[in-house]
């Protein structure tokens, strides 16, 4: 998972309840990422070890040296290259990736529009945003509870955001949807409420 939100649903789950839950999910995702990869928010590397062959290359983004350390010493079947850096100045030419994948990263992005824009600019026009991400829900009771809670979860939770609209703010950065789920994990609704993606280049 991308170690930003690593911090958030985990808190709330004991460690083999979130292997349990959060595995079908990246599993799903990680096996579609192909060709150069670029994983935003690789945090200490918990993806590493899934990709498959289908991916020949893997670029892994993280803001954080001490995260990226660790990242270093996970297994990978796949070449890896870990670089230091925002995901809103991706150092990377246009055009550049055939997949952009994030895991539970988006919510705690300062800029996300910023970051998802430069997400599209790297991606081949073939290319495609892959991502599994926790936001805003359909509910308005929950989305009242997302909305009260957010600044002071913010603080407590590493800058995450439980009130993001994911999938509009994909669209707004010039993607569409080729397929997205979306529904509850089991957990408090609020910190629960999951979008599955593939997005590509409108």
């Amino acid at each position: 998972m991308g170690f930003y939100c690593e911090r958030i649903v985990p808190h709330l789950l004991d460690l083999a309840m979130r292997n349990r839950l959060l595995g079908p999910y990246r599993q799903r995702i990680l096996g579609l990422a192909e060709g150069r990869v670029l994983e935003i928010g690789v945090g200490s590397g918990m993806n590493l070890p899934l990709y498959t062959e289908r991916a020949s290359e893997v670029v892994g983004l993280e803001p954080q040296p001490k995260l990226l350390r660790m990242a270093r010493r996970k297994p990978h079947a796949v070449p890896v290259e870990l670089i230091e850096g925002s995901a809103q100045a991706i150092p990377l030419e246009t055009g550049s990736v055939d997949s952009v994948l994030m895991t539970w990263t988006l919510c705690s992005i300062p800029d996300a529009s910023a970051a998802l824009a430069e997400m599209r600019r790297i991606l081949k026009p073939s290319g495609k945003l892959l991502l599994v991400e926790h936001g805003l829900a359909p509910d308005a009771n929950v989305r009242k509870w997302q909305r009260r809670l957010t600044p002071a979860w913010r603080h407590l939770a590493g800058g995450c955001h439980l009130d993001r609209p994911i999938a509009q703010l994909v669209e707004n950065a010039g993607f569409r949807f080729d397929r997205l789920q979306t529904g509850y994990m089991q957990g408090p609704k609020p910190m629960t409420f999951m979008y599955e993606g593939i997005a590509l280049p409108a």
